[in-house]
């Protein structure tokens, strides 16, 4: 996908009384970095949001997070399936280079701007070449949650 926008409003979590918004981030679980590398532009309460949006906080723009795709697999046939590598409770080794990541966007400053209960959840990639921004549908993770910490 090209544009990810979130199927339904994410609630915000409630602050205890008397206690202020610390820090609030957005983490997207199971990022796929099989593909080319791109940028993840993150936009709130916009889900009209294109590469051409401004990236302002007027136009609901959050932050973004980076990925460094793998690009094309030249191994033999499998070797870039991560399930395809057998693991146990005792293996010592690193994980297959090709599991999903996390990512986390920090949206403290843009979810506080916008005092709602709920938030629309927006998100635009891009890949770069030269100076230039073209789409790409190399967006793809499994979930975003919506974490908040008090104060």
């Amino acid at each position: 996908m090209d544009r990810y926008v979130s199927p339904k409003p994410i609630p915000v979590p409630e602050l205890e009384t008397g206690l202020e918004l610390a820090r609030a981030d957005l983490v997207f679980v199971g990022v796929d970095h099989s593909g080319p590398s791109y940028e993840a532009r993150v936009f709130l309460n916009n889900p009209a949001a294109t590469l051409e949006t401004p990236l302002e906080p007027g136009e609901g723009y959050a932050g973004s997070f980076n990925v460094f795709g793998h690009g094309a697999c030249y191994g033999e046939e499998g070797h870039c399936d991560p399930e395809r590598q057998y693991r146990d409770a005792f293996d010592a080794r690193p994980p297959h280079p090709l599991e999903p990541l996390t990512k986390t966007v920090i949206i403290t400053d843009a979810l506080a701007q916008l005092k709602r209960p709920n938030v629309t959840v927006t998100v635009v990639a891009a890949e770069h070449s030269g100076k230039d921004a073209d789409p790409t549908d190399a967006l793809r993770f499994d979930e975003v949650r919506l974490l908040a910490y008090e104060t």
